[in-house]
């Protein structure tokens, strides 16, 4: 099955982390708007990033995202 990218859940793993923007920002020497950019979905985060973010918080690359099944698995657009 194939999925497509959903809303971004970096806001919501900050939460449940305790960790705040600016303290992940600072850990992974990113301006805190870059990760803003993410979080309102502005952006979608390059592979690295999200795997760098992951470990940061704790959770799995693909808990950054929602995803969405294709169920045709046909790409969508």
């Amino acid at each position: 099955m194939k999925y497509e990218l959903g809303r971004c859940l970096l806001r919501e793993r900050l939460q449940n982390s305790g960790m705040t923007l600016d303290e992940l920002a600072q850990a992974l020497r990113y301006k805190p708007e870059r990760l803003n950019d993410f979080m309102e979905n502005k952006r979608i985060m390059p592979l690295k990033t999200a795997i760098c973010i992951a470990d940061s918080l704790g959770c799995e690359v693909k808990d950054l995202y929602e995803l969405i099944p294709n169920a045709e698995g046909l790409p969508i657009g």
